[in-house]
């Protein structure tokens, strides 16, 4: 057989018969799939099979037209799909059909097949009979008939007949209920072939009715939202190609600036969880103009000035207009006023720790730092030192600019001594390195710490370790903070002195396994049993991939004899569990 693509000679491949057996197929899929997709292959959904020795490719009818492909590679069945769960790899329902129907006892006999000119054959057809062909399909074909549909309309003679387009709209973005998540992109899709018509439409040079009708889609999508499992975000994407249309068409159609800021403002004031025209004001600004800006810009400081001022301690629950219109009216003092308008927006609201933070990091921005540094240490005084780390990284930064590396230093430890775990040490590190006096302060929060570690211990009463995970007290914090400053050995010997997290033991024995594998063994052994307690097929995987780690290890401290019994025991401790023994007799442990 010849590879179409270089005329050099391909290796022969495995039938698809062979490779795709229905308990192969079945074992694939699982039980479901494989009974919807039976489902579909009887049903008749499964068109234009193209068979070649070793795939096979066609088109599946569900929730929408899919393109499949079933083949062997190296002797292993292999497939792709453009729904969903074929994209992320799965071989779903859509694979099951092709591969029942290209497998069943009416397929054809596999033989080489050369490409059909598609293009050639419906070119040369009588014009009555491509239409003919054209309308069966818009027949059969929801998103072919809507696309014709749009296509008619568009190219109707006359003014742009809006109510066709709202109707298709509508009809796109209804939803019959709720459209579940193995559903949503093919209702995007649906949407696609509308947005694409608008798309054509600013194309031929119709910008306002653009206008009009990307506003309406933008209504309905935020409507349908609550009806979809969005998850993948396509209606998201949807909403950002329209808000896109929108401001093209504004910039050809130019329509009244006042008109169109009024409407821009309350889609900014009273938007739902696309957000759209978030932001309205810098986005548009070309287009409303100093005319259209100044009506914004009035309405937005009405709606600001019914708002109250907060102050530290005030009621910050999230408040989406407030939200807003502190937004608007940020970007309009951004773009007339600079860092002292936005300053004075933002001083508005100074009920929760980062607003002080956010009004320093613009004060920062203009170069006047040190009003920037007062305005950390006002909220500092207002909320703590441990509120908000970003408060205490904005007061450091300052003060190490003014030369005051002291003063960062000692706030940092208060945050430390309140809160003694390995964040707190590392941003104590940072500060007090750059003001060179580490090693005094290091002493002094590893000594911390410990009393920590004490206290800890005499609260548990000094009870013994049950195993390797259950240690007397915990000394993670200990470990940690030695891992970070890359001192393993006493990392390892706080971890066997106090205990650890499994996940620092884990850690510990990933580094000293090159080194001394004898003590990575058995905490690798540990998290072996752990894995298996899970009673998780991918859990079983990984602790049968573990479990061959650990017979590395053994073999490089000189005992290779050991990992047999040692695999023994977890198959007589474990015989109940078919899964895990199946993958152990894959391995021949």
């Amino acid at each position: 057989m010849l590879d179409m693509t270089s005329g050099r000679a391909r290796p022969p491949e495995a039938g698809l018969g062979a490779v795709f057996s229905r308990q192969v197929v079945l074992s694939l899929a699982g039980t479901r799939s494989f009974e919807r997709g039976a489902d579909y292959a009887f049903d008749g959904r499964v068109t234009k099979v193209a068979r070649d020795v070793g795939s096979a490719r066609a088109i599946v009818r569900g929730a929408a037209p899919y393109r499949v492909r079933i083949w062997c590679e190296d002797g292993e069945p292999r497939s792709s799909c453009t729904c969903p769960m074929g994209v992320d790899g799965s071989f779903c329902k859509h694979a099951v059909a092709l591969a029942l129907v290209a497998t069943g006892p009416e397929a054809l006999e596999e033989v080489d097949e050369e490409p059909i000119d598609l293009g050639a054959h419906l070119r040369g057809l009588p014009h009555e009979r491509l239409v003919e062909l054209v309308l069966e399909l818009a027949d059969t074909n929801e998103l072919a008939s809507a696309r014709l549909r749009l296509e008619a309309v568009r190219a109707a003679p006359g003014p742009v007949p809006l109510r066709s387009f709202t109707e298709a709209i509508d009809e796109a973005f209804a939803t019959g209920g709720f459209v579940p998540y193995r559903e949503a992109y093919a209702y995007a899709e649906g949407i696609g072939v509308v947005v694409d018509s608008l798309r054509e439409l600013l194309r031929d040079g119709h910008a306002e009715p653009v206008i009009t009708l990307t506003e309406h889609a933008l209504t309905a999508a935020e409507v349908a939202l609550g009806s979809v499992d969005d998850s993948d975000g396509h209606l998201g994407g949807i909403a950002e190609e329209l808000k896109e249309l929108h401001l093209k068409a504004c910039t050809g159609a130019r329509p009244d600036p006042v008109q169109l800021a009024g409407r821009l403002f309350e889609w900014e004031l009273h938007g739902g969880d696309l957000d759209v025209f978030y932001g309205a004001a810098a986005t548009y600004a070309k287009v409303l103009g100093k005319k259209g800006l100044a009506a914004y810009r009035k309405l937005a400081e009405v709606a600001w000035e019914r708002l109250p001022a907060l102050a530290p301690g005030d009621d910050h629950s999230y408040d989406g207009e407030r939200h807003r219109v502190t937004h608007m009216m940020e970007s309009l003092a951004e773009a007339s006023g600079g860092a002292d308008a936005v300053v004075e927006v933002l001083a508005k609201d100074l009920s929760y720790p980062y607003a002080f933070v956010r009004i320093s990091e613009r004060l920062s921005a203009a170069g006047h730092f040190a009003e920037a540094l007062g305005w950390v240490e006002r909220g500092l005084d207002s909320f703590g030192v441990t509120a908000d780390s970003r408060l205490v990284a904005a007061a450091s930064e300052g003060y190490q600019r003014a030369g005051m590396g002291g003063r960062a230093v000692e706030l940092n430890w208060q945050v430390f001594d309140a809160r003694p775990d390995p964040a707190s040490y590392r941003l104590l590190a940072a500060q007090a390195t750059k003001a060179g006096t580490w090693q005094t302060w290091r002493t002094r929060a590893l000594e911390r710490l410990r009393a920590k570690l004490a206290e800890r211990s005499r609260a548990a009463g000094q009870r013994g370790p049950v195993s390797l995970w259950g240690p007397r007290v915990d000394a993670s914090d200990l470990v940690e903070v030695f891992l970070f400053e890359h001192d393993l050995e006493q990392a390892w010997a706080e971890a066997n002195s106090g205990g650890c997290s499994s996940e620092l033991w884990l850690e510990l024995a990933r580094k000293r396994e090159r080194e001394h594998p004898t003590d990575a063994i058995p905490i690798f052994e540990e998290e072996v049993e752990r894995l298996i307690v899970a009673k998780r097929n991918d859990a079983y995987q990984e602790a049968v991939e573990l479990m061959a780690h650990i017979g590395k290890l053994m073999r490089a401290a000189a005992q290779p004899e050991a990992f047999q019994p040692y695999a023994a025991g977890v198959r007589a401790r474990h015989k109940a569990k078919r899964n895990l023994v199946k993958l152990l007799d894959a391995r021949r442990w």
